[in-house]
């Protein structure tokens, strides 16, 4: 199950928009340049240092919502999560790439994406309807994202009101939808009582259509009076009757499902000019999806009692015919054996006449799957009971790829071992390849490419067809100095012991299982010592580990434990202090046989361990830092001042140093930022030029170095984003880019106490994301000094013949390439011994190629020659450090690697 965990403390309103450096080896990158952009940074000391950012590989995590397949070019298909953003399917690597890391923490909600559209009659065309909560969780309003280049680059149309990606009833759709006939039209469907709106212009603007005479009036709870379970549904999905218009004509039939049990479907004939409820419609249900099948002019139903995508004890299918206007019951099952709704809805575009439906809310023993060959005349299913509880299977089920999709499970029949899935709500056949059926769960992407087998009486092949796709929300991170680079606390399934970054881990953390871990931390001195705490269904909230967390047992809880809260473990792991909800703080020796109140702390602070001084712990809650010095049985409050007394606060403290801690946290109405302590937190010091920050962690120090790398979240001279420093905080790097921002990410971040520069980042709902320098091992401290704006020599000597060579190379990548155009990433490193003060690249385009979109550089073009000029703050690039920057473009013809790069007037060496 999923649940997908928003950011805490009514979700951090209102932070600063920011821009940044680009980082090479990307997916797909992109800003939303029709909403005000950000000021720029004016002169801060920072530096910069070209990272290359990956997923550490998990695969899958969370609810994929909708899956949608361009209908007019083959292998072309999107994939939309409910708080991680939208990816694009690549054919070749079979696998995700994600189109909105470009999020950024002020528009965190954007990450949400409540639909999707892929236009058919032009397939470079792509929307998205974004935002997260419609409640006061989300500050920002909704938009329709909109691009040209299948998601490589986006603007935006912003919204008058909110969209709810994590709202309930998101399963249901596609709200957004293009016009087949002509595309310069869409509809989206509101929530909230907003009603149907419009764009006539490819989503630049938008207006609600006023004749649509029915908003819904749908809540999943109507006595909820915190704006999400009472939210109205509003509309929830649009579908054309292609066959009604011709190509550059608006298409007449247009039909829309509303969140309205008694009335859930109309239609316009007049090309959305009037509306009209259609007679003779089913009532009592909701309509989750409503799919044409134009070949034979059936429009299905899948309905369900309730919204979803986690409830529903009753559904039906109807089929409307367009012709006569007769509506059919073509269920499956009789409404009386029915416990689940129904939900998923594909037809087979090759075959007419074939459909295929699932009952998403059948949680136990399993969800199903039914196809029918005869317009829903007749139906089979994936699985049937042979004499109960014993199942035969229609499908194999391998999960190699993603192993830990078994849970270490192994039920009694008629449960099985992976599931079949659960919250089924997204199922789509390929509509150019009949073998090919995708579907998304709860936790994956399941698929086949065998589907066809289904009706000879074989066996079809189900796999997770998700690589590429990380939709975890991360609570709390560790990087022990020895054993495993990482250990994750993660949200729905608990977390893993990753000993490889770009290897799927082959099974989360058990003994016991939590439902999400929400803080875990091993012993500085002793890493094979390990604790953990989490949400659980019951006891115990807790567990250890001696081997580095390959293996665990349970511990126990103390009286009115209801979830995890914050555990530490004694540098030399002899005991443990946890802050458990619904408990106060408690301490323990040993691994948690029993526990002891520890005094002098309140309950929910937050708590951690001196990494050097095995007696000592630290706790602290609103405002005030509590120390211990004998194991966490006493906590003594110190005197310090000016320390935030609301907001998010975290802390830790330096390995090997005793009573060294950073602080990050606070709230934009109070105080805000970094602290530092050198006396175990009797005094802190709060670091000027540090706006805000969230989260701190250590990494290994810096060749020449005597101090631990520190990195952060926070905002630094204007900008936010990820930064370190190899000299104590003196100076920072901004580490991230604009392309690489993913929402929320201020709950956890770490480095590696064993590689120089790599560090991760907690995302919610984009899994953890891990960075690594081109700048070897640091070289010393980062530079630091003001990059200054002058843009360098004069640009003016052609670069495919420079006269001189320049300490310089450059690295040229294309990432991305489609029909008409492409993406590009360029990586400039200073070879020399001077500093450069400011930089101009310049090249040649062999085949015409057209600069579209730069980011973290400003191009120009003239006819095939471009220049790339630094912005203000990544002009200074000191000697063996190296820059980023990236674009799209467009092309014509071929698409050759410029032969060659000049600095100024003087030539790079590439490679």
């Amino acid at each position: 199950m999923r649940s997908s965990a928003r950011p805490l403390a009514a979700l951090l309103a209102a932070l600063t928009l920011t821009a940044g450096l680009f980082a090479t080896g990307a997916p797909a990158s992109a800003r939303a340049n029709d909403v005000v952009p950000a000021a720029e940074a004016s002169d801060v000391s920072l530096a910069a240092d070209t990272y290359d950012w990956k997923n550490v590989r998990i695969d899958g995590g969370g609810f994929v919502p909708g899956i949608v397949f361009n209908r007019s070019e083959k292998n072309l298909a999107y994939a939309r999560t409910d708080i991680g953003g939208a990816y694009r399917w690549d054919q070749a690597g079979k696998q995700w790439t994600p189109l909105l890391d470009w999020v950024d923490w002020d528009r965190w909600g954007w990450s949400g994406v409540v639909s999707l559209a892929s236009d058919s009659a032009d397939p470079d065309n792509v929307y998205a309807a974004v935002g997260t909560y419609t409640n006061s969780w989300d500050p920002n309003n909704g938009a329709v994202l909109r691009s040209s280049d299948r998601g490589a680059s986006w603007k935006a149309a912003e919204l008058p009101f909110k969209l709810g990606g994590n709202m309930p009833g998101r399963g249901m759709g596609e709200r957004l939808a293009v016009d087949p006939n002509k595309n310069s039209v869409l509809y989206l469907g509101a929530p909230s009582g907003n009603g149907l709106w419009r764009s006539t212009d490819s989503g630049v603007t938008w207006s609600e259509v006023t004749a649509f005479p029915n908003p819904g009036n749908y809540a999943q709870d109507p006595t909820d009076t915190s704006g999400y379970g009472n939210d109205n549904q509003g509309i929830v999905w649009v579908t054309f009757d292609e066959r009604t218009g011709s190509a550059g004509g608006a298409t007449q039939d247009i039909y829309v499902g509303v969140a309205d049990k008694d009335n859930t479907v109309y239609r316009s004939t007049d090309g959305g000019v009037t509306w009209s409820r259609i007679a003779g419609q089913p009532t009592g249900y909701l309509s989750h999806k409503g799919v044409l099948d134009s070949a034979n002019g059936y429009l299905y139903l899948t309905l369900s009692d309730t919204g979803g995508p986690y409830d529903g004890g009753k559904g039906r299918i109807w089929r409307y015919a367009t012709a006569t206007g007769a509506w059919t019951d073509v269920s499956p099952v009789a409404e009386a054996d029915t416990y689940y709704g129904f939900s998923g809805l594909s037809v087979d575009r090759q075959h007419p006449g074939t459909l295929m439906a699932t009952a998403y809310s059948s949680w136990w023993p399993d969800t199903q799957i039914f196809r029918s060959t005869d317009s829903g005349a007749t139906w089979t299913q994936a699985w049937d009971y042979s004499s109960y509880p014993n199942r035969t299977n229609r499908f194999t089920q391998d999960v190699s790829s993603v192993p830990w999709l078994t849970w270490g499970a192994n039920p009694a029949p008629p449960e099985t071992s992976p599931k079949l899935g659960w919250m089924t709500e997204a199922l789509e056949i390929d509509p150019f390849d009949s073998d090919r059926m995708m579907y998304g769960t709860g936790a994956t992407i399941y698929g086949t490419e065998n589907l066809g087998n289904w009706d000879s009486g074989s066996q079809f092949k189900i796999t997770p067809m998700v690589k590429g796709l990380e939709e975890t929300a991360v609570n709390d991170l560790a990087s022990p100095p020895s054993g495993a680079p990482l250990l994750s606390a993660l949200g729905d399934i608990g977390g893993f012991r990753h000993t490889a970054l770009d290897t799927v881990p082959g099974m989360m953390f058990t003994s016991p299982n939590l439902t999400s871990t929400t803080s875990l931390d091993f012993a500085e001195a002793s890493p094979n010592t390990v604790v953990r705490v989490g949400s659980a269904d019951a006891a115990p909230h807790i567990g250890f580990s001696t081997d580095n967390g390959s293996n665990w047992f349970q511990g126990s809880d103390p009286a009115g434990v209801t979830g995890g809260g914050t555990v530490a473990a004694a540098a030399d792991g002899s005991g443990f202090v946890w802050s458990p909800e619904g408990a106060g703080v408690h301490h323990t020796t040993g691994f948690g046989s029993s526990w002891s109140a520890s005094t002098g702390i309140p309950a929910g602070a937050t708590v951690e361990s001196d990494r050097k001084n095995p007696k000592k712990f630290y706790g602290y809650r609103a405002g005030t830092f509590y120390v211990s010095t004998d194991g966490g049985a006493t906590f003594t409050a110190k005197a310090s001042t000016g320390l935030p007394a609301e907001g998010n606060v975290r802390f830790k403290a330096v390995p090997g140093i005793e009573g060294d801690v950073w602080l990050a946290g606070g709230s934009a109405t109070g105080a805000y930022g970094l602290w530092h302590s050198t006396d175990s937190g009797a005094t802190f010091t709060k670091l000027s030029g540090i706006e805000q920050a969230d989260s701190v962690g250590f990494g290994k120090a810096a060749a020449g170095a005597s101090y631990q790398t520190l990195f952060v979240t926070a905002k630094i001279g204007g900008v936010r984003g990820v930064f370190r420093s190899t000299d104590a905080g003196t100076t920072w790097t901004r580490i991230n880019d604009d392309a690489h921002q993913w929402g929320w990410i201020g709950a956890a971040i770490t480095g590696d106490p064993r590689v120089y520069g790599r560090v991760y980042v907690s995302t919610n709902g984009r899994g953890i994301m891990y960075g690594d320098s081109s700048d070897g091992d640091g070289g010393g401290t980062d530079p630091g000094t003001d990059p200054g704006t002058d843009p360098g020599t004069d640009p003016g000597t052609d670069p495919g013949n420079p006269p001189g060579d320049a300490a310089c190379s450059v690295t040229y990548k294309v990432t991305n390439q489609w029909s008409g155009g492409f993406q590009a990433d360029v990586t400039l490193t200073n070879t020399g011994t001077a500093a450069l003060d400011g930089w101009q690249l310049g090249w040649t385009f062999a085949d015409g190629q057209k600069v579209t979109q730069m980011w973290n550089a400003t191009p120009t073009q003239d006819g095939t020659k471009v220049k790339a000029a630094s912005i203000s703050w990544n002009g200074k690039v000191a000697p063996g450090a190296s820059v980023g920057f990236g674009f799209t473009g467009t092309l014509t013809g071929g698409n050759a690697a410029p032969a060659a790069f000049a600095l100024g007037d003087e030539a790079c060496s590439t490679g």
